[in-house]
């Protein structure tokens, strides 16, 4: 019976597999699994830095809100990276998937220049839902949550469905200065309608529909009769034919004191 001879080096070689199967499974077994495919990474990088490819120069256009260090950390650029193996669009869907970014491009200049160009969303409102506070571009991209003081000038709108829905309806708001001054919060009610709740404190219920003529009867009669600065707590605008206003308690009570004395007097009384 005849034997196939083995190639030369088949016992090495299959040793070498078995020892390398080995070590892998260790290491998907044990998790170390995002070290190892690191510390590749690194060497590598390494080897490319060392011969003349490491990133020297950073130019990045676009930013007014995210910062340089900010900008790379989230592309994946660090001090090890090297250009010859930065995965320019891997670096770019990450960059896009950060909200402030709506658009990047990423661009690998040899033999060490890296160059990013950014589209910003820009912070428009405040949005307020279930107690918690985000600040958001107009488009109603949740851009972060409101901690930083620099965004407290940004207008309020408060409600599920408000933040998609608020560009809109601040462009009309706008078109009534006399109203809009006055305002210090937008609440959507309902997914439907529009409450303001003015900076006195006064609440003021739009109508679902013709808000544009409801909001110009309401900067008419401010500027003729200083609506505003009367002591009320809401302005009900609700249905079309009518207006209706609710007094404050003091006011209430006074002008019921006020009815009860001009009521005509029984004949016969002294």
């Amino acid at each position: 019976m005849l034997e196939r001879r083995r190639p030369r080096g088949f016992g090495l070689a299959a040793t070498a597999l078995v020892l390398i199967g080995a070590i892998v499974m260790g290491v998907t077994k044990g998790g170390h699994t995002d070290d190892v495919l690191g510390a590749l990474s690194d060497t590598r990088n390494a080897a490319a830095n060392a011969i003349g490819f490491r990133i020297t120069s950073v130019a990045i256009t676009g930013r007014k809100q995210l910062t340089q260090d900010e900008i790379l950390a989230v592309g994946g650029v660090n001090g090890r990276s090297s250009l010859l193996f930065l995965d320019a669009a891997s670096a770019r869907d990450k960059l896009k998937a950060d909200p402030w970014i709506s658009d990047a491009t990423v661009q690998k200049l040899y033999p060490g220049r890296l160059q990013i160009d950014i589209t910003e969303r820009l912070p428009f409102a405040l949005w307020q839902e279930n107690g918690r506070v985000s600040v958001i571009s107009a488009d109603g991209t949740v851009l972060e949550p409101y901690v930083a003081r620099r965004f407290v000038s940004l207008p309020l709108v408060v409600g599920k469905g408000a933040e998609t829905r608020a560009r809109d309806f601040l462009n009309l708001l706008g078109q009534y200065p006399q109203v809009r001054s006055q305002v210090k919060a937008i609440v959507f009610v309902g997914e439907r309608r529009w409450n303001l709740r003015l900076a006195d404190g006064i609440d003021v219920r739009l109508p679902e529909f013709e808000v544009e003529k409801a909001l110009a009867t309401l900067s008419k009669m401010d500027k003729e009769t200083g609506l505003f600065s009367r002591d009320i707590t809401a302005i009900d605008m609700r249905l079309p034919d009518r207006l209706t206003v609710r007094l404050s308690e003091d006011a209430a009570k006074a002008r019921n004191d006020l009815l009860k004395d001009k009521k005509p007097k029984k004949a016969g009384n002294a």
